[in-house]
């Protein structure tokens, strides 16, 4: 170890004991009753102490306010770098900042908000590219293209000098228009299997809806079928007691809401009452003299009592 590194780490004795002037000059930064006691010193050159003080701030804990001060060689005056708030090792610190297109989530945005993407998404794919020039092989060739321009010029009111556009039917552009594909970038394979991944995930066979369910949305009159080839595994759900009501849904799916499953039952029906007609009983209007347990007696026997 040289002598120079070994000056370095041991500090100035002048600078180490301008305390005083690393106070006044942190208390001159910071707010009134904010710097705290001292903790400490450490060398950071030649005739260079930073001196560290307790922070008080609310919001601050660990952290302390440095302050620096320096020494010319052979000077006996002892004057103020800097000074800095620093963090501690125990201090409260902000979570890493992480880019906006990383911490996004489903569900963030919110009215007015807007969504750029990156030129490079890999969910997305050119589409329709804008470029008019049919290919050299194409059936669209140029008397095709002047026999529409001057078809569109009989077909347009006034003369082709007073039109504020050059007419377009015929062109690519136009045709694309026409069937729904003039849309520069379109889905790529990997966006719609990233798609297809994440609509499973909340709605598809392996959650504990389908797998309790009845049967499938194939099957179930509530699916809207999708376009495209996404639509050869996911639908949409149009019942609004399902809990997948307007959600993507795959069509190995299905909850209790499937329109085949639930069948209403009927009410309970009283048993139809037992007739015997192979035997008839008789019962006599009145009953026997001789069938109760008291004898019968005369009106001789009752006139001494006084009966009627």
């Amino acid at each position: 170890m040289s002598a120079a590194t070994t000056r370095s780490r041991t500090p100035d004795r002048l600078c180490a004991e301008a305390v005083d002037l690393a106070r006044a000059a942190a208390e001159e930064a910071a707010a009134p009753g904010v710097v705290g006691e001292h903790v400490g010193l450490v060398s950071e050159g030649d005739r260079v102490v930073t001196h560290f003080f307790e922070c008080k701030e609310f919001g601050y804990r660990g952290w302390r306010w440095a302050a620096t001060v320096a020494r010319a060689s052979r000077a006996k005056i002892v004057t103020l770098d800097e000074v800095v708030l620093l963090p501690g090792s125990d201090a409260l610190l902000a979570p890493e900042w992480v880019p906006w297109s990383e911490r996004l989530r489903p569900g963030d945005m919110g009215p007015g908000d807007l969504l750029p993407t990156d030129a490079e998404d890999l969910r997305l794919e050119p589409g329709y590219s804008g470029d008019d020039v049919p290919p050299p092989n194409s059936a669209v060739s140029r008397e095709m293209e002047e026999l529409a321009d001057a078809e569109d010029a009989d077909v347009t009111p006034g003369a082709p000098a007073e039109q504020p556009t050059s007419p377009s039917r015929g062109s690519i552009a136009a045709l694309a228009e026409e069937l729904g594909m003039r849309r520069a970038r379109v889905l790529s394979r990997y966006g719609l299997h990233v798609a297809a991944d994440r609509w499973e995930d909340g709605f598809g066979p392996k959650t504990p809806m389908a797998q309790a369910a009845p049967a499938s949305c194939a099957t179930c009159g509530f699916l809207v079928p999708m376009g495209g080839s996404l639509g050869q595994a996911f639908g949409v759900c149009a019942n609004e007691f399902a809990p997948a009501d307007g959600r993507v849904v795959s069509l190995s799916y299905g909850c209790g809401g499937h329109s085949e499953a639930a069948v209403m039952p009927k009410p309970p029906q009283p048993a139809p009452p037992v007739i015997d007609e192979t035997k008839v009983d008789v019962f006599p209007l009145r009953p026997a003299a001789d069938s109760g347990s008291v004898p019968p007696v005369g009106d001789e026997e009752t006139a001494e009592l006084g009966h009627s």
